[in-house]
């Protein structure tokens, strides 16, 4: 049994065997997705609501990313309280901040950053995490732990520090924010070298796996569309690291995800509880 905690699968990579895509996932043993909610930015709000609504083991977050931080609005804001009414919404992201593409000027990510916070936190919704430095820089790192810390960390929800890529430190602060680390393919690479001693020290009660589709195909289908079934690599590459079977892993991590969302293992159907 696997879940796949972080997957686009609105994406138009998709468009023309998105249905193959999620049967492909379902025998190779995935049981829940969960279908990032981000789409092209506003003013589509509810790619994932959209999905979730089609299949019962599916699930779905909203938000803006800091990429389309620019194109947030006062509408945009009002339609995600809205959504986060959805009784299969479970998330609020993903949310934070990217300094490495900058496709939104850094102060209003960090705004739209916090107004998020602010929302999901009245949702009661943990949030999902997107944090990644310029070159070189763990810039974008201090500040969105910063901004963690003071904004949402006193709420006592938690997260998730989506596709993780950063050192153990880091990783450590925010557990003790009361997150989860999940781990995508990029930890097959062979220069993932921080990603792995990282994974090497979270808590394994604390780890979630992605695939973070259709980007980051892990080994062997580096290079290729990432779909939801090859998140049984990122699992066996860290059964590798942990001293498990790729089986184990699987378990322990769907396990991690249902406990961490208050979802029942036997029902995947269930409305999970807030």
């Amino acid at each position: 049994m696997f879940v796949d905690s972080h997957a686009h699968l609105d994406g138009k990579q998709f468009d023309s065997d998105r249905e193959q895509v999620i049967a492909r996932a379902r025998d190779a043993g995935v049981r829940t997705m969960v279908a990032i909610g981000n789409g092209d930015g506003p003013p589509q709000l509810d790619a994932g609501v959209q999905l979730a609504d089609k299949y019962p083991f599916l699930y779905a977050t909203i938000g803006i990313h800091p990429h389309e931080a620019r194109l947030a609005s006062d509408h945009a804001y009002s339609e995600m309280e809205r959504l986060a009414r959805h009784p299969k919404v479970i998330a609020w992201g993903e949310i934070g901040l990217d300094y490495y593409y900058d496709h939104s000027p850094r102060d209003t990510q960090k705004e739209v950053f916090v107004r998020q916070m602010e929302l999901a936190g009245t949702a009661k919704l943990p949030i999902v995490i997107h944090c990644r430095p310029s070159d070189n820089s763990e810039n974008a790192w201090k500040d969105c732990l910063q901004l963690i810390q003071e904004q949402w960390a006193p709420q006592g929800i938690g997260g998730i520090l989506h596709c993780f890529t950063g050192t153990w430190t880091q990783a450590k602060r925010a557990l003790d924010m009361g997150f989860m680390i999940s781990f995508a393919g990029n930890l097959t690479f062979p220069k993932a070298q921080q990603i792995r001693d990282a994974a090497l020290q979270v808590p394994l009660d604390k780890i979630l796996i992605e695939t973070d589709c259709p980007y980051l195909a892990p080994l062997p289908y580096r290079g290729k569309r990432n779909e939801p079934a090859y998140v049984k690599e990122t699992a066996r590459k860290l059964g590798e690291l942990r001293g498990q079977s790729m089986e184990e892993l699987g378990e322990l991590t769907s396990r991690n995800f249902y406990n961490f969302f208050k979802i029942s293992e036997m029902d995947e159907s269930k409305v999970p509880a807030r």
